[in-house]
């Protein structure tokens, strides 16, 4: 029986993961010198996936400028054809590598085809401009990214084989090893952030056991997206490590659990002063006017993965109407008590699903409150 036990508890987690860890940190202390080694990550066609290649530099880049653009294979990514694959990488954003220290770098980059227009998957480009159209606004953005931890069984992270966990109730913010699993992954993502520069502001296990949230913010106008993006590789990267998968999913186990969202946190200049609330106002008005078209771009799948979470139970709003409140987590737009008796803030929208792309989601927003444009449902 105690074989069996420790059968399934290795089938939990990747083969990799259990690979002697002493050897690897003696080679991860070797000294390097002068030279840097930069990791590019991006997007992949998915829309989902992120995808990172390494080069050496002969020296630490001081900043974005410093670091070359590369080039990968997009036939390999969902991104091109192999008879036309060479695909460009465009540094935008630096950040600290947690992994390998000393000097070395993450790198986000843009996607660009071979005529070095956007790929399709590249939705930074178009917020990028709405951003660069609103920000005498001083957009804010924050973000509240909901995972939940599987096992390589593809069943939630300590959850009985055979089973089921107790009901929903002690896990949200819980402690014990009876209510929280997982929570190394948690705390070691934090810190893995903070050493990058991502502006990770806090975290919490979550109301399902083995579902947790972090989020980030404060970050004006396109600064969302970038350190959201790299929050969601640096999860991944950890979670690689301790041999578990981190999924997005919006609704990871059918029934009575709770799903998982990224509800978004906006505010203007004007929001922020005396009197904003009416500004807030005026802007949940204006996105009331346009939620099939904000549903269509809150996922990857034009709303086909949100159907799943926002069915009007497990603290969310029908998809098929819109809605807002004070303190009302049943609504489509919540504004905060606090918010609301100071009269003024930020309001919460609560529709994205967790695996939506950020651009997206802060393009669609500061395009409809701000700017009152008429958006695509592919685009932001």
């Amino acid at each position: 029986m105690r074989a069996q036990t420790l059968h399934l508890a290795m089938a939990s987690v990747s083969v990799s993961s259990r690979l002697n860890k002493a050897i690897h940190q003696h080679y991860m202390s070797l000294p390097q010198g002068d030279l840097c080694q930069v990791t590019y990550i991006w997007i992949d066609g998915s829309g989902e996936g992120l995808r990172n290649k390494t080069r050496t530099l002969d020296r630490e880049p001081q900043g974005i400028e410093d670091i070359p653009e590369w080039n990968f294979d997009g036939s390999s990514t969902y991104q091109a054809e192999g008879s036309n694959s060479d695909m460009f990488l465009i540094p935008v954003a630096m950040f600290r590598d947690p992994f390998t220290l000393e000097s070395n770098k993450l790198v986000l980059c843009e996607v660009l085809k071979y005529n070095r227009l956007p790929a399709e998957s590249n939705l930074r480009s178009g917020c990028k401009k709405v951003m660069e159209e609103v920000k005498h606004y001083i957009p804010w953005f924050g973000m509240e990214q909901e995972y939940t931890l599987l096992g390589m069984d593809g069943r939630p992270y300590g959850w009985p084989q055979n089973g089921f966990p107790g009901p929903q109730g002690p896990y949200y913010c819980g402690v014990g090893a009876d209510n929280a699993y997982g929570r190394d992954i948690m705390e070691c993502h934090y810190k893995a952030c903070l050493y990058s520069g991502v502006k990770i502001c806090g975290t919490n296990a979550e109301v399902m056991p083995s579902q947790f949230e972090f989020q980030v913010g404060l970050c004006e106008g396109i600064e969302m997206g970038d350190h959201l993006w790299m929050a969601r590789f640096l999860l991944h990267r950890v979670c690689e490590d301790f041999g578990v998968v981190a999924t997005l999913d919006p609704k990871p186990m059918k029934g009575n659990w709770n799903g998982a969202g990224c509800h978004t946190n906006v505010s203007t200049k004007e929001m922020r002063e005396e009197g904003g609330l009416q500004h807030i106002e005026q802007a949940i008005e204006k996105l009331s006017k346009r939620h099939s078209q904000h549903i269509c771009v809150y996922d990857p799948h034009g709303g086909q993965d949100n159907i799943r979470r926002l069915t009007g139970l497990h603290e969310t709003s029908s998809i098929h109407d819109f809605c807002f409140g004070v303190a009302n987590r049943g609504a489509s737009i919540r504004i905060p008590r606090q918010v609301a008796q100071e009269g003024k803030g930020y309001f919460e929208d609560r529709r994205p699903s967790a695996n939506c792309d950020p651009y997206a989601v802060t393009g669609a927003i500061a395009r409809t409150c701000l700017l009152g444009m008429e958006e695509e449902e592919e685009s932001t």
